[in-house]
């Protein structure tokens, strides 16, 4: 038995049990000096009390522990579906093999699958198969409504499931090597809120709170959206805004989120001047 970097490592004889408060409190250490909530890890509304491990804080105990990923990718998509199966293994500083965990998404999944169509004519002109209306919960006091969405185009979320699949499976890898799963949960951000919870007070409450951001930064966000829709145009503004599932910049509650719309907003700005560019005169 060796103890590198304060990662014990099993050789033949158990672990003792200094040896395992030790590795205990230095994961403890780390949370509560270095990670930070909502970052590194955090509480998901509805899904108990036991702190989620983000993939910043996996990467937070990757660094304390000196650990190296390698994945490991499988392929599992057929003509409608992109499907990864990625199982990551954990080496220390030195190559060994320490243990291994796996992760999976696909494009079936109703985040990755469905969008909100950018219009009613991009709706009727969508096959019957490929488009749904959806009832959604209303918050804020609003009633609920039903919202018209078209399939997803799978290129269009392919290195995203991709990606998440190695998040899962890095996540899984690191609770796993560590033995941080009594402290905390994995996939939890990622798990839909159940449908017979989505109206409940509390997890109402959850979702519409704006977190410790302050109103003006809020506002400075809707501004920003304002912004982009000026620069885009409406068609490429409401197209992004439906690629993550939303009608509008205020149904957007996690600032994450957010952010990410406006960044890809960006791009299509940034894209569309170096047509104008390049287009002759």
């Amino acid at each position: 038995m060796t103890e590198e970097n304060g990662l014990t490592v099993q050789e033949k004889k158990p672990l003792t049990v200094q040896e395992v408060k030790a590795q205990v409190q230095l994961i403890q250490q780390v949370m509560e000096g270095v990670m930070k909530k909502n970052t590194h890890y955090g509480k998901v509304p509805g899904c108990g009390d036991k702190p989620t491990l983000l993939k910043p804080g996996a990467e937070k105990l990757m660094a304390t522990f000196r650990l190296a990923a390698d994945p490991q990718i499988e392929d599992l998509s057929v003509e409608d579906e992109i499907r990864y199966r990625i199982k990551v293994r954990i080496l220390n500083y030195k190559g060994d093999f320490l243990g291994a965990g796996v992760g999976e998404a696909s494009s079936n999944e109703k985040k990755y699958k469905w969008r909100s169509a950018v219009c009613d004519g991009e709706f009727e002109d969508t096959p019957e198969d490929r488009r749904r209306e959806k009832w959604v919960a209303g918050w804020n006091g609003k009633p609920d409504k039903k919202v018209k969405q078209v399939r997803q185009d799978i290129a269009d979320v392919a290195n995203t499931v991709l990606k998440i699949a190695k998040k899962r499976s890095q996540v899984d890898a690191i609770l796993t090597v560590t033995a941080a799963s009594d402290i905390f949960a994995q996939d939890l951000e990622d798990m839909p809120i159940p449908e017979d919870n989505a109206g409940k007070p509390e997890i109402r409450k959850a979702q519409e709170k704006k977190g410790d951001v302050k109103k003006e930064e809020y506002d400075q966000i809707l501004k920003d959206f304002k912004n982009m829709k000026g620069l885009i145009g409406e068609k490429e503004y409401y197209r992004v805004l439906g690629q993550h599932g939303f009608e509008h910049s205020k149904e957007i509650k996690k600032f994450t989120v957010a952010h990410k719309a406006i960044a890809d907003m960006a791009k299509v700005g940034v894209n569309q001047t170096k047509k104008d560019q390049t287009e002759p005169a």
